[in-house]
């Protein structure tokens, strides 16, 4: 069996750390960009770290944002009277693509999960609860997953909202 160079490896290594890449997937990556001409990797490099380097979460909302606050936050034609609490940032982005929700978003930042040692603390509850006392607020809408640990979360956010006088809603 044949193996690859140190450098190869170390890149497959790297690559097959990436989210749905598998060590076949990362193989090929790998070996693809290592033949690439050096223009076109220096310019992978680059976007990757500029990407990196610019983006940051929204300091209101904690979606994904070159600018503070985010495009979601300061659209003044998104209905601020309700907010969709979803667990990441890549979750503002496939609810938006939908076109069926016109409002405020609300990133947790995970799901409660003391199996994993995630507790209430580890997310962004205290950011939801100042949002909502600071008052605006109607509507809660939780995206959470289906799963015991979005169970979870739901039931936990629904249980300490309701009580704020908040509507909370679950999407199906």
């Amino acid at each position: 069996m044949t193996t690859l160079p140190e450098p190869v490896e170390a890149l497959v290594v790297a690559l097959g750390q990436l989210p749905g890449i598998g060590p076949r997937s990362a193989g090929r990556l790998a070996l693809h960009l290592v033949q690439s001409e050096m223009g076109q990797v220096k310019q992978l490099a680059e976007a990757l770290i500029n990407a990196r380097e610019r983006i940051q979460l929204c300091i209101t909302c904690g979606a994904l944002t070159e600018d503070q606050p985010c495009a979601f936050c300061s659209d003044g034609r998104r209905d601020a009277t309700t907010l969709c609490v979803v667990e990441t940032a890549v979750d503002v982005i496939n609810v938006d693509k939908s076109g069926a929700y016109n409002g405020r978003f609300h990133v947790l930042g995970g799901k409660i999960s003391p199996l994993n040692g995630v507790e209430p603390e580890d997310l962004r509850i205290a950011e939801l609860n100042l949002r909502v006392a600071t008052g605006g607020v109607e509507e809660i809408i939780l995206a959470l997953g289906t799963d015991v640990e979005g169970d979870a979360t739901s039931n936990y956010l629904s249980q300490r909202l309701t009580a704020k006088g908040v509507k909370v809603t679950r999407i199906a």
